[in-house]
């Protein structure tokens, strides 16, 4: 395959112009566009020979549409081929002189040279003077020069016309004459002249720089070329054009240039400067080439986005019209000065500026004046912040920051809680009184459920909550314990109920736990409602219960006081709905409301620790909605709410006030009586969490006693005093926290109690590790250790005391305390056991099939039920099988099936501890 050459090169090498070369190749039928279309060397040689041959014929050059440079002569001189010049039309001659001196007149051919026509017509028939003549007798007299001039002619109509590349009509046809009336002479001069000083003043007249919209906006006034040939709309207007009234005609003075004087071949530097100038005008069309109309709405937008578009509209350069306008300076508004301003210490100037509708240097001169050097983001103090203010006439107030880690304000702050919002809430109910006077037996046929046959000796040993429903309203119940260990427990009762229910037994009267009760009740302000029990037992005098209570200042209202009686059998559901009713009347004289849109806070009634689920905590939400996923922060702890259960243990996705729930999702355990805050997000609630906790940290060391040599003497004098160092776990923190308490109220002289540790939980080896570098006794309250617990304390020698009665605990402890023991009986584990199926017989009960995971299951032995690491049940067997045999023992890695004495609540994968008392020599 032969090279190819482009037809630029080829005249080069010929001396030939391009257009002669380009239009003898589409004369050929060849598919060249310009003259940097490439052909092959033969191709090369047949442009040449046609080139040379004078024989191309010239496309009828179509009329350019009235566009903003389109405003030109339709009439070229005539087309010359191989150094003839072709001049046949005496009007053509005619009007080339008379452009000549046109254009010596108005001394603009230079600056304007640049610019040539658009539209070329072979044999034109004109009805006025020309608009750009060239001088007829140099092209009469030198030929040549005249066809060079022409050749020039020729290249600037086709170089105006490369964008519409398919749009030449076939040679062979014809060509058609467009007749275009163009302005005389005399007005294209006094417009030219007009155009040089007065530009401006030609609003209507083309604009190289108006915006891209002022184009689009006049596509009505334009032809439309659509079919890609170069034919236009036979509808377009023919005729006489408007001076200065179309938008795209091309300026006078552009249209001087014609036919500028030409006495040599044009280089190839001004031709690629004149194609330049041709080339794209910002809206996708040539100067001289047909218009389209471009229907992408988003290169609009792009164009009327960019910096370039963006430069046009703002009329940048020397002779655009808009900057000969004035813009006037603009005013600065004037913002008057507040009357007072809230600072915060370590502001700086520019915040203050922004607060005060002030510039900055403004205020920096201001304070250099008083003598103070600052910048404008130098920190202020507190006392430089109020001379600025002053000097300005502002009041300064001083912010004060809210602590965030204070949740405890929220339940006092009165802008917490909107009025508007408030709707009416269920009262929360305490049941507070002595041990056995029913408080439990109560709540238990209120909620129609058996809370007492789970309890440890029949008393309750921690805080319960219960919400019932009783003619279409609610009542929220908190079940307090009696025994006086719990103090603290009746306390947090009592600090968020409402309502408390005095329980008092008819026939044992006023006890000293029911003083108590009373005191905490009137502590808290609260009104109390005496439920006069047991009335149906023999010796049962409530006359004397109410006499008892008048001398404590419990009035009944039967005596003019505040307090209203009800008499009732708790065991035999006797005026229950009559104290139903009671409640919801002193509720409704209350009026109790609260605001369910805010964010919830409340107060936790107990926490306990899981090994499955980790901290669960039983919260009371007092204000506000509580939501599955919402962080919060409770006491000393955080986290998100993860699960909620109701007390039937039904999950539930809110709770609103008023309501109690158990929740998990905590990072730690949190204290029996903390409040706890929903925050808007999780991390504000981690970092007010951890700020909490710290704090906490921070104040337990300061109340720790160090050493000094004040104190040396004292120290000594304690360290004669013998101590007993106790661990205590507990399967609630309440339980831990009373029995905690209860221990260290013990008084035998030269001894003492010390608390090592305190928490809610199975006993790990890390207690037994604590107590063997402390030398102390674990303590388990209806909890047991791990099986590596029990071996790693029984190679450390540590001692681990397990009950499930709080008043044993302090017994057994005091009396170790005075060295009057009994006998000692010692707890000896005989074997485990891991249930695998459970069989329920009628009339008979459940039947827990078993196998021995260690030792032997003993027909005569006690059996504990432990789930999940908490007592669940300590009773005898009732039965013991092996297969269908009844047996005195099973063997290790032995089936097994038994019955446990009194309990039925058996489940599969329960352990079963068998062990037996025995009585020990104490040393």
């Amino acid at each position: 395959m032969s090279d190819k050459k482009r037809i630029n090169q080829i005249a080069k090498e010929t001396g030939m112009s391009n257009m002669d070369l380009v239009n003898a190749a589409q004369a050929l039928g060849m598919e060249v566009k310009s003259h940097s279309s490439s052909v092959s060397e033969d191709d090369a040689k047949k442009i040449v020979a046609k080139a040379s041959q004078g024989g191309v014929k010239t496309a009828p050059a179509k009329q350019a549409p009235a566009k903003k440079n389109v405003k030109k002569e339709p009439v070229a001189p005539a087309r010359t081929f191989a150094g003839k010049a072709i001049v046949e039309d005496p009007a053509i001659l005619a009007r080339i002189k008379a452009k000549e001196e046109a254009d010596k007149a108005a001394k603009l051919a230079k600056a304007t040279a640049t610019e040539a026509p658009a539209q070329a017509v072979a044999k034109p028939v004109v009805k006025e003077a020309p608009k750009a003549q060239t001088a007829a007798p140099k092209t009469e007299t030198k030929p040549v020069a005249a066809a060079e001039k022409n050749e020039k002619s020729e290249s600037k109509i086709v170089a105006k016309n490369e964008t519409a590349k398919n749009d030449q009509p076939k040679f062979g046809k014809k060509p058609r004459i467009q007749i275009k009336v163009v302005k005389r002479a005399e007005d294209i001069k006094k417009e030219a002249e007009a155009a040089a000083d007065k530009r401006k003043a030609e609003h209507k007249s083309f604009d190289r720089n108006r915006n891209h919209d002022n184009r689009r906006n006049n596509d009505n006034r334009r032809p439309q070329n659509k079919d890609g040939q170069g034919h236009f709309d036979k509808k377009r207007p023919q005729g006489q054009q408007g001076q200065g009234h179309n938008k795209f005609d091309k300026p006078a003075s552009t249209t001087e240039t014609f036919a500028a004087p030409v006495t040599g071949k044009t280089s190839r530097r001004d031709r690629d400067k004149k194609k330049t100038e041709h080339d794209n005008n910002g809206d996708g069309n040539r100067k001289g080439g047909p218009l389209h109309v471009n229907d992408n709405r988003n290169q609009v937008r792009n164009a009327r986005n960019s910096n370039w578009n963006s430069g046009k509209q703002r009329g940048r350069g020397r002779n655009n019209k808009f900057t000969q306008q004035s813009v006037p300076a603009t005013q600065r508004k004037f913002h008057e000065l507040p009357e007072s301003l809230e600072y915060q210490v370590g502001m700086n100037v520019q915040d203050i500026a922004k607060s005060i509708k002030r510039e900055p240097a403004e205020i920096i001169k201001k304070l250099f004046m008083m003598g103070t050097m600052v910048n404008q983001n130098q920190s202020l103090d507190e006392e430089t912040i109020e001379l600025i203010l002053m000097d300005y006439g502002i009041e300064a107030v001083k912010k004060v920051e809210e602590d965030k880690t204070d949740i405890e304000r929220l339940f006092v702050e009165e802008g917490y809680l909107k009025e508007e919002n408030m709707v009416e809430r269920a009262p929360v109910v305490t049941i507070m009184g002595h041990v056995d006077h029913g408080k439990t037996t109560l709540l238990d046929h209120l909620r129609n459920s058996h809370v007492t046959e789970g309890e440890a000796g029949g008393i309750t040993q921690a805080i319960g909550a219960y919400q019932i429903t009783t003619k279409g309203k609610k009542i929220t119940f908190l079940d307090t314990p009696g025994h006086e260990a719990f103090t603290s427990m009746r306390a947090r009762g009592a600090s968020v109920t409402d309502i408390t229910i005095l329980v008092v037994a008819a026939d044992d009267g006023v006890m000293p736990q029911t003083i108590e009760a009373i005191d905490h009740s009137k502590a808290a302000n609260v009104p109390i409602i005496v439920a006069v029990n047991k009335i149906d037992k023999p010796g049962a005098n409530p006359a004397r219960v109410m006499q008892e209570l008048a001398e404590h200042g419990v009035i009944s209202t039967a005596w003019g006081g505040e307090s209203e009686f009800v008499e009732i059998s708790a065991k035999y559901d006797k005026n229950l709905d009559e104290l139903l009713e009671t409640v919801l009347l002193v509720a409704e004289v209350q009026e109790l409301k609260a605001d369910p849109t805010v964010r919830a806070i409340g107060t936790v009634i107990e926490a306990r620790l899981d090994q499955g689920k980790g901290a669960i905590a039983t919260l009371l939400v007092q204000q506000g909605t509580m939501h599955i996923q919402d962080p919060i922060v409770v006491g000393n702890t955080y986290g998100r709410v993860r699960t909620m259960v109701n007390e039937r243990g039904r999950r539930v996705k809110e709770a609103g006030p008023s309501t109690p729930v158990e929740l998990t999702g905590l990072n730690d355990m949190p204290q029996a009586g903390d409040h706890f805050a929903v925050f808007e997000d999780e991390k504000t609630a981690r970092s007010v969490g951890e700020e909490r906790a710290k704090h906490a940290q921070l104040e337990k060391r300061k109340n720790t006693r160090r050493v000094s040599l004040d104190n040396l003497f004292d120290t000594l004098k304690e360290g004669q005093t013998k101590t007993v160092n106790i661990i205590i776990k507990a399967d609630v923190q309440g339980s831990a926290e009373a029995l905690a308490a209860s221990l260290q109220k013990i008084e035998v002289e030269g001894v003492k109690v010390d608390i090592v540790h305190a928490a809610a939980g199975a006993i790990s080896e890390s207690d037994v590790a604590l107590a063997e570098a402390s030398n102390a006794i674990i303590v388990g309250f209806n909890v047991r250790p791990t099986g590596i617990a029990r071996e790693q304390a029984e190679r450390a020698d540590v001692d681990i005391r397990l009950h499930n009665i709080i008043y044993k605990v302090i017994e057994e402890v005091e009396t170790a305390m005075r060295g009057m023991l009994d006998p000692e009986y010692k707890e000896e584990i005989t074997g485990e056991a891991i249930v695998r199926e459970v069989f329920t017989v009628s009339k008979v009960g459940t039947i827990a099939g078993f196998l021995v995971t260690r030792g032997k299951v003993s027909r005569d032995a006690s059996v504990r039920v432990i789930r999940e690491g908490v007592v669940l049940f300590d009773g005898t067997i009732a039965s013991l099988k092996h297969f269908k045999d009844d047996v005195k023992e099973v063997g290790n890695a032995q089936e097994g099936g038994l019955m446990i004495d009194g309990y039925n609540d058996i489940a599969v994968d329960d352990t079963l501890e068998v062990y037996k008392m025995v009585e020990i020599e104490r040393k």
